[in-house]
């Protein structure tokens, strides 16, 4: 009872008589609930609290109830219903984390051509490679800013391609390129989508996306819409890791960041858009118009030696 929960927390600062008269509860009342045992319910809630503090605190404290919800469920087979975790985080004291308003990183050249947009907003394509959406942002540290330019397959929401910089240069966004082919070696024509700023509409960077066969494609000017799926990893990138604390030095900035899309969000983040699975999970899922898997190139295999090369 929540009386009975009252009058125990602050027995030392008042009397028991006093605030069981003004809550209008008995005080023998109050005396058998102390000494009854507590009810299978409780038992569990408490067992099932521990079980949650464990998962919050091994998804850095980024889950809400609804990812605490879907992993009890789908990693641990406790079937539960989400207002009871809710209640159970609520009155733990544990929740997600709220994103912040960002920057504005994009710097657009005048005079130079962009390319068509030819995703007009759709983020959803039905394979693998088919359509990459990239955007660069940025992390403040003490010894100044540093840059992160990212490249995201949008069938399963995975980055597949990233880079950092103390620099917004094109060879920033050429780096994050070079990572996402080596990665998955398309066979296609991929669409590389990001929005009009300098970096990617460098000579270079169109130059580079020819030479491996890759349609470029941009979004309207000043829309975030237009490059959406990228935002929104950025969003929780920061939300999730960034802002939680300060960057004394940028390589522990870039070590974190490392650490953040390979180890965390790549193969453990549950993402709504993909039923609560993780982006590795779902690209190991069979493909819903062909019935096979995706299975890695073999320099899947250089993935570490890669990824900490720009790390470094």
């Amino acid at each position: 009872m929540i009386a009975f929960r009252f009058v125990l927390a602050n027995k030392a600062c008042h009397s028991i008589s006093l605030m069981c008269r003004v809550l209008a509860v008995s005080r023998s009342g109050y005396h058998a609930w102390i000494v009854r045992p507590p009810s299978a319910r409780a038992v569990a809630d408490a067992a099932l609290t521990d079980q949650i503090s464990v998962i919050h605190t091994d998804a850095l404290k980024t889950y809400g109830s609804p990812r605490i919800h879907a992993e009890l469920r789908l990693q641990h087979d406790v079937l539960v219903g989400r207002k009871r975790v809710e209640r159970l985080m609520r009155n733990a004291g544990l929740s997600g984390l709220h994103k912040r308003r960002r920057g504005r990183t994009t710097i657009r050249v005048q005079g130079v051509r962009t390319a068509p947009d030819l995703v007009e907003r759709d983020f959803n394509p039905t394979r693998i490679n088919q359509l990459w959406v990239a955007d660069i942002t940025y992390i403040r540290t003490w010894e100044g800013w540093l840059y992160l330019a990212s490249v995201m397959d949008c069938y399963s929401r995975r980055i597949v391609g990233w880079a950092m910089a103390d620099h917004m240069r094109a060879e920033l966004v050429i780096d994050a390129l070079e990572m996402a082919v080596a990665r998955r070696r398309p066979d296609g024509r991929p669409i590389h989508h990001s929005d009009q700023g300098g970096q990617y509409t460098s000579l270079i960077f169109t130059q580079r996306c020819r030479s491996v066969d890759i349609d470029i494609s941009m979004g309207s000017k000043g829309d975030c819409y237009d490059n959406a799926a990228m935002e929104s990893f950025h969003a929780s990138l920061k939300k999730d890791l960034i802002h939680r604390r300060s960057w004394p030095t940028k390589t522990e900035a870039r070590t974190a960041v490392f650490g953040y899309i390979e180890t965390f969000y790549n193969r453990r983040r549950r993402h709504s858009r993909l039923g609560m699975l993780s982006p590795v999970d779902y690209e190991n899922t069979p493909l819903r118009d062909t019935g096979t898997a995706f299975s890695p190139s073999p320099d899947q295999t250089l993935l570490t030696t890669t990824t900490a090369a720009h790390a470094a």
